[in-house]
């Protein structure tokens, strides 16, 4: 069961376009139901009609989700749920239902959601989209997705959920298989990642002879590329080989600042190679 969604902008944007602010008629949730489960998870602060202010309904959702953003993000992403259900319960996701956000509001959300790694239905029902069954398309925008997350150090980042792999794995697949047309799926991860590098183009180890040829300018690309291809090397030895998919990405001997580096180096690297590939 899902109990939080990732805050991205275009998630915020599509889940306010359910709330109506009709100048004439009623659509519920009311603002007293949004209040409510403002007040549930915290996010007074980011309210502005508990701060004197008079918006709408759906600006008032903006307002605490981005808020919630930069302030207290684990409630924002429980929030979004709440509000969800909510929208279903009362009849939201129903045609013929006098509080129906309408088909274009839901196909829209349907696709945000899709792209964030997350499976909405007609009914209003959410769960984890299975990335494997992604387009090249859908899969890279979800990748990047991850990679913005775990930009910041959030742990559910690492592992990419509905898929056995954590997000460095994930891209260095889809990578060769944009470039191979497959992946080798048994073999360990250092060459995975090392095969990708060696189809981008991009050095794993240091070779003396061309150290001795190359300018400063080869020489230090030369030392980045192999030191990220260590850094993801080590980076997966610390991988929470099991219980894929729930509880911490890394093993539990390592501390909250060394897993949250670790993030933030996988984040790195999947960028790098992402923006690799783009410009390959």
């Amino acid at each position: 069961m899902i109990t939080k969604i990732i805050l991205t902008e275009d998630i915020i944007v599509a889940v306010s376009k359910l709330i109506d602010d009709a100048l004439s008629g009623r659509r519920d949730p009311s603002h007293s139901d949004i209040e409510s489960q403002i007040k549930k998870y915290g996010l007074e602060k980011g309210d502005p009609n508990s701060q004197g202010q008079s918006v709408g309904k759906a600006k008032r959702v903006r307002y605490v989700l981005n808020w919630a953003i930069e302030f207290n993000l684990d409630s924002g992403e429980k929030f979004i749920v709440g509000l969800l259900n909510l929208v279903r319960g009362v009849g939201g996701f129903r045609k013929g239902s006098q509080n129906y956000v309408g088909e274009e509001e839901i196909i829209n959300l349907q696709q945000v959601m899709k792209n964030n790694g997350y499976l909405l239905d007609d009914a209003g029902n959410i769960g984890h989209l299975i990335l494997d069954n992604l387009t090249e398309l859908e899969m890279e925008e979800a990748l990047w997705n991850y990679v913005r997350r775990a930009k910041k150090g959030q742990e559910d980042a690492a592992l990419l959920t509905g898929t056995s792999k954590d997000l460095l794995e994930a891209v260095a697949a889809h990578v060769l298989v944009k470039l191979w047309g497959s992946y080798p799926q048994t073999v360990n991860f250092p060459t995975l990642l090392g095969q990708t590098f060696v189809a981008l183009g991009l050095k794993t180890s240091v070779d003396d002879e061309d150290m001795r040829q190359a300018n400063p300018v080869k020489k230090a690309k030369i030392k980045m590329e192999t030191s990220l291809y260590e850094l993801g090397c080590s980076i997966n030895m610390l991988r929470n080989k099991t219980g894929t998919g729930h509880g911490r990405p890394f093993v539990p001997e390592i501390s909250h600042e060394d897993a949250r580096l670790a993030i933030e180096g996988m984040a790195i690297i999947s960028e790098y190679l992402l923006n690799k590939l783009k410009n390959n």
